[in-house]
């Protein structure tokens, strides 16, 4: 009998490798079957970074991705406990000791920069302020005050869902608002940060207006005897719009 072929020996390899393709497949199909949370918990789409400095009051998260932070007043999770709500964003370099340096003067557009220098990617990095607003007990129950700790460094952080939103809020006819004392705490640009946080959470309602009506009444609450002040943070409020 003749020896085989180089030929044959590549259409066997090739065939070997087909197979294991297909059986890998079959595998993964069968993984999904039997676990159909899989996917979902191995790519969690909410998680946009990680706590790199934390305090009971306060947390900073560094982006995964340059520029990708949530929005100002955007409620976020640490974790599976803590919760807050993003007062500030900054991007700087990622080596604080170097200072970032202009390099547009020869072109059109920002893009251009970018293309011209890719490693910018590498060099900058996105940062978030979190004033934290409440945690979750090991039986589920929600807090709207200060936990007892702070999450880990490293602990993984992610923009709340709808579901998350309503249950940190309440869903009955008055909101649950016992958090806004800590961000009326901060005064100035804060008031900014808890009108941004309000008008963020009412898109999670089915009636936003009602829950922004809601809202001014708990803040003029929380602020009586200011009046300039109740009335700075109510006009942030797009209550008389006709769309929120």
């Amino acid at each position: 009998m003749c020896p085989p072929t180089r030929k044959a020996h590549t259409m066997l390899a090739h065939g070997q490798r087909g197979r294991d393709a297909v059986n890998s497949l079959l595998l993964l199909g069968a993984l999904l079957r039997d676990n159909p949370g899989m996917l979902s918990k191995s790519i969690p789409i909410a998680r946009f970074g990680e706590v790199v400095e934390a305090s009971v009051e306060q947390l900073m998260g560094q982006c995964h991705r340059l520029y990708e932070a949530p929005a100002l007043g955007t409620l976020v999770r640490a974790g599976e406990d803590v919760f807050g709500v993003v007062s500030g964003i900054a991007t700087s370099a990622l080596d604080q000791s170097r200072r970032v340096i202009a390099r547009g003067a020869d072109v059109e557009t920002e893009a251009e920069i970018y293309a011209a220098h890719p490693q910018l990617e590498k060099l900058l990095r996105t940062d978030v302020k979190v004033a934290v607003t409440g945690h979750r007990e090991a039986n589920g129950v929600l807090h709207q005050y200060l936990p007892s700790q702070p999450p880990r460094i490293h602990t993984f952080l992610y923009t709340c869902t709808p579901d998350e939103v309503r249950s940190f809020f309440g869903v009955g006819a008055a909101p649950r608002l016992d958090f806004l004392y800590l961000l009326a705490g901060f005064g100035g640009p804060g008031d900014d940060v808890l009108a941004a946080s309000l008008r963020n959470a009412a898109h999670a309602f089915d009636d936003p207006r009602a829950f922004l009506i809601a809202a001014s009444r708990a803040v003029a609450v929380e602020l009586s005897g200011d009046t300039a002040r109740i009335n700075a943070i109510v006009r942030r409020l797009p209550i008389g719009e006709g769309t929120i």
